[in-house]
């Protein structure tokens, strides 16, 4: 079918309703957002597609999600997450994890305990390029800075989350980036540029709260703080050669191949782990693979359906200038957001409906990445029931509620990213 010929249906849209109302009934029935495996959502809600789509066979329909999965972002996104996974496992198995955090705390003045702590917060995601890790390294060391300062342990985890989410949103290997500029096909370099520029004000005011609530804190790290710089080197130099701008691929396979040396040479890998650390990290990398390849085929099945087209007509109706599909884009990856408590899942989810919405109203392919990018961000880093707080929560024995109101960095993204949108014009030439 010519897509020009697609008429708009809402009914289309019932496989990602019946996934989300499963996601989220399951989580409030069991209290456990993550109770409800989300490949397992997505094939129920692939199955409801399928039978939705009448009129073809089975092997046209089959023939419909294998051209949306063979699309050529969805396999290179794919490629990309594995080998960004056996880089993590990598480097973690060569002892950058360890001597990054602690090379961090060491430099770590006494004075800005807090400030610290939010500052190596960003440095290790950025790194590592996941908030869960940088949240499980730092956790314990806000609970030892609360306990000798006396400041309460939620505003000492709430510049751990803070940090964690400004490399979330930022890091060249995290999930989060690589989906964002993958379905919008721009280059991660401008993206992180673009993102960079927009977010950077929200990170300077989160340092100038932190200092006037937390000036004059003492500590000081008790345990030994041993580091190796070279271990540290891998993640430098995968940040340095993409922001020059070398292929991605390069970028991480050099990075796994600098992280076996280093590893080898200072003792903290054995040869017969190279290959067990590599595949350990791209097998955490398998969920989030699985679900981009399930969502593309709901997704063509949704859009031969019109679904796609009902939505971005009811856009039309309602936004009629640049800014206001800017708007679209960074609503409809926080709602996504929301019902998956998921970013990179909303991004994947969302990528496909926001590029259609730039390429109509003329926004370029690295500002509709870092809209979806930083949003699906600010949302992940705020909701109680996101693995983020969930997880600074029952490492510091908080609730989530007791957190919020300390996520200055989230909150103060959202500001910035409204306000990036409130003064940003159409670029000349574009349709």
């Amino acid at each position: 079918m010519n897509e020009k010929n697609i008429k708009p249906n809402g009914l289309a849209l019932l496989p990602i309703i019946i996934f989300l109302i499963l996601f989220i009934g399951v989580g409030v029935i069991q209290k456990d957002f993550y109770s409800m495996p989300a490949v397992i959502g997505f094939l129920i809600a692939l199955a409801v597609a399928f039978l939705q789509t009448r009129g073809i066979s089975f092997n046209e329909k089959i023939s419909i999600i294998a051209k949306g999965v063979g699309d050529d972002n969805i396999i290179t996104m794919c490629l990309i997450f594995l080998v960004a996974g056996a880089f993590s496992g990598s480097v973690s198995a060569a002892g950058g994890v360890n001597s990054t955090v602690n090379l961090g705390l060491s430099l770590l003045p006494p004075g800005i305990a807090v400030i610290g702590l939010f500052v190596i917060g960003c440095f290790i995601s950025i790194s590592m390029g996941t908030s869960m890790g940088t949240i499980a390294a730092l956790a314990p060391i806000a609970i030892g800075i609360s306990q000798k300062t006396n400041f309460p342990i939620a505003v000492c985890i709430g510049a751990v989350v803070s940090g964690a989410m400004f490399g979330d949103n930022l890091s060249m290997i995290s999930d989060t980036t690589i989906a964002a500029v993958r379905t919008q096909g721009c280059n991660m370099r401008d993206k992180f540029r673009k993102n960079f520029l927009i977010v950077l004000p929200a990170a300077i005011a989160t340092i100038v709260i932190l200092f006037f609530m937390t000036s004059g804190a003492n500590f000081t790290v008790s345990k030994d703080l041993d580091y190796n710089i070279f271990q540290v080197i891998p993640y430098i130099l995968v940040l340095v050669t993409a922001l020059i701008g070398l292929n991605v691929f390069i970028v991480l396979i050099g990075g796994i191949a600098f992280s076996v040396i280093v590893g080898i040479a200072t003792g903290a890998m054995k040869v017969s782990q190279i290959f067990t650390s590599m595949g350990q990290g791209a097998t955490g990398m398998y969920d989030i693979t699985v679900i981009s390849i399930l969502v593309a085929c709901i997704s063509s099945l949704v859009k031969y359906n019109g679904g796609f087209a009902f939505i971005l007509e009811s856009i039309h109706k309602h936004i009629h200038s640049y800014r206001g599909a800017e708007f679209g884009v960074a609503a409809l990856v926080g709602l996504i957001d929301c019902a998956t408590a998921n970013n990179t899942v909303a991004i994947v989810i969302a990528g496909p409906i926001a590029k259609e919405i730039s390429e109509d109203y003329g926004i370029e392919a690295d500002r509709s990445a870092s809209l979806l990018d930083m949003f699906a961000s600010v949302f992940q880093g705020i909701i109680p029931y996101g693995a983020q707080l969930l997880s600074a929560a029952s490492l510091t024995g908080l609730s989530s509620f007791d957190i919020m109101p300390y996520l200055f960095y989230p909150y103060l993204m959202a500001v910035c990213g409204i306000i990036s949108i409130l003064i940003s014009k159409k670029k000349l030439g574009k349709a």
